[in-house]
């Protein structure tokens, strides 16, 4: 086997995009926070004390449903095409981590499209094997993506 068959062709890795940072993420608690201790302190003082607690649980809920965007944030993908391999590499966010791999030769790339919404789902079969790839992506970045892993797979298939 040749040096050059285990040189990457292609490598990316594919991350979950989060539009709000850790200083956002402070700010937007510390805003909603303030909000749900001075009306529910307001209901409370008035003598409405269940509207008080209600506000208390929904900035809990608040906080709950953000920590839960931000761990599933730490998902990755780790797509990697050379002449003798192609590997997917699936991190979860706990960081367990999936691998799969296939012969780039027998691999097949399939884009699912809608007209309105673009690409809507990504997955390579192979040898009676197949798995998902970059479903948490945007449109844009899905695009992006499927246009430089289908010329990767291209460019492997065609250096024989």
């Amino acid at each position: 086997m040749d040096v050059s068959e285990d040189q990457p062709v292609f490598a990316a890795e594919l991350t979950p995009y989060r539009s709000l940072g850790k200083t956002g993420f402070r700010v937007v608690l510390v805003l909603a926070g303030s909000i749900c201790l001075l009306y529910g302190g307001f209901f409370l003082i008035t003598g409405a004390y269940p509207i008080g607690f209600f506000f208390g649980l929904d900035f809990l809920g608040l906080y709950l449903a953000m920590k839960m965007s931000y761990r599933a944030g730490r998902a990755r993908e780790e797509v990697t095409v050379s002449r003798s391999n192609l590997s997917i590499r699936k991190f979860s966010p706990a960081g367990r981590m999936v691998e799969h791999r296939f012969n780039p030769f027998w691999a097949r790339f399939n884009v699912r499209r809608h007209g309105e919404f673009g690409i809507t789902s990504m997955h390579v079969t192979g040898e009676g094997r197949g798995t998902d790839i970059g479903s948490f992506l945007n449109p844009d970045d899905r695009e992006s993506f499927a246009k430089a892993f289908k010329r990767a797979l291209a460019t492997v298939k065609q250096r024989v």
